[in-house]
């Protein structure tokens, strides 16, 4: 690879994740002060992650993956996306601004996918050459947040400009796609089911009764973290928190670190551990937002922000790692395909759907929450999770080799 492809490639991985994280942090904040929504609309809002997540695999399967130049399609989603993000920032109330929204995340989530292939494909060795590409895209949510929290948007009830900055990225990444190197379709034999493009091919790992433990495991677990994705913003800045959105990037920081670290924590724990130690950490994070606060119990907030590491490599990444590992060679791509659909999809809609309600029963005056019981109904989903996962779980699997893991690892970070 070339020092000119290495940095277009990081320029668009930057690019695609300031996007998201410039105006996705802060939505739940921007509806309830901004457009004074309730919070079961909020979670209404959060929940076009999910409808996105379930149409990108038809947008990739039917198009991307026969017909177009996959830079090409990128390009032509970021610049529809950065005319909904504009639309989105003129809406004044909740009815106009959800077509919008679900409009931009059905356009954007196929991008993720988008950028991987695109990387992938100009590289000779991924398990060495993709990690410091990817972390630009982590960076750039990190630079999202910082900026946010810098220009005090937050407090200046100016969080409408963060549409604004996101759709001037997407049009810069919309524009400068077309200028990535070449990308078109694999000539495939035959036609893809519908079932090829969801990852259903994957669906036999089910009859491993363990593999079935995981698996519901892991769409529980996606309730509680809803909670984490729609409402620690608005949480933040209501207990007095400066800056939320640049203290949470912390987290992203959390997981960069904790992503070098997976492979050693894999090969000395094993699956279960692992997968027990990122619940727990749910758990301890949900316990420390809800007695933490803005005054002497602040050390908790930052905590609790902090543990994202934990509570997404931990049970997220492990498990990609452990799927991958079971699925046989020609079904490794549905499997990741078949955990994301249910994740994000399946398990992130359903948390979604019952978060905001909950938020909404616990309103006290004003626009005041009792957040310490809405935090503690999330850690005691989580904790349940815990428990029937620790009695079922039966971890039967030979430990990976450490080479393999190297790019198992690797490979399940970009999947998702």
């Amino acid at each position: 690879m070339t020092p000119a492809i290495r940095f277009k490639l990081s320029l668009m991985m930057f690019l695609e994740f300031f996007i998201w994280g410039a105006w996705f942090v802060t939505l739940g904040t921007y509806l309830l002060k901004g457009l004074n929504t309730t919070a079961t609309q909020v979670g209404a809002a959060f929940l076009t992650q999910s409808i996105g997540a379930i149409v990108a695999p038809f947008v990739i399967g039917l198009i991307a993956d026969r017909f177009f130049s996959a830079q090409k399609i990128l390009g032509v989603l970021h610049l529809l996306g950065a005319g909904l993000l504009w639309l989105a920032s003129q809406a004044t109330d909740f009815s106009a601004f959800y077509p919008y929204i679900l409009s931009y995340m059905i356009v954007y989530m196929p991008t993720l996918a988008l950028v991987n292939s695109i990387s992938f494909r100009q590289m000779q060795n991924p398990q060495k050459e993709f990690a410091t590409i990817r972390v630009l895209g982590t960076l750039g949510w990190i630079i999202a947040g910082l900026t946010i929290g810098w220009l005090n948007w937050e407090q200046g009830g100016n969080l409408v400009l963060t549409f604004r900055m996101a759709a001037g990225a997407s049009l810069l990444l919309g524009l400068f796609s077309f200028t990535l190197p070449p990308t078109p379709p694999v000539k495939k034999e035959g036609k893809s089911s519908i079932g090829d493009l969801l990852g259903l091919g994957a669906i036999g790992l089910l009859k491993n009764r363990s593999y079935l433990i995981f698996f519901i495991a892991s769409v529980a677990i996606c309730v509680p973290l809803s909670f984490y994705y729609g409402f620690t913003n608005p949480f933040l800045n209501e207990v007095g928190m400066k800056s939320a959105a640049g203290v949470q990037s912390l987290g992203q920081v959390s997981e960069v670190l904790f992503m070098l670290l997976i492979p050693v924590f894999f090969v000395r724990l094993g699956v279960k551990k692992m997968l027990a130690i990122g619940m727990l950490a749910w758990v301890v994070r949900y316990l420390f937002f809800a007695y933490g606060d803005g005054n002497s119990a602040y050390w908790m907030l930052i905590a609790g922000i902090v543990m994202h590491g934990i509570c997404y490599d931990f049970f997220f990444v492990t498990g990609q790692i452990y799927t991958d590992n079971l699925a046989g060679e020609q079904s490794k791509s549905a499997a990741q395909g078949f955990i994301t659909l249910a994740t994000y999809g399946v398990g992130m809609l359903l948390g979604s759907l019952l978060s905001g309600q909950i938020v909404d029963a616990h309103k006290t005056t004003g626009d005041l929450h009792d957040w310490q019981t809405i935090w503690l109904i999330p850690a005691g989903i989580a904790a349940a999770v815990l428990a029937v996962f620790l009695l079922l779980f039966k971890d039967q699997n030979a430990p990976a080799k450490t080479e393999e893991l190297a790019f198992a690892e690797t490979k399940a970070r970009i999947e998702v």
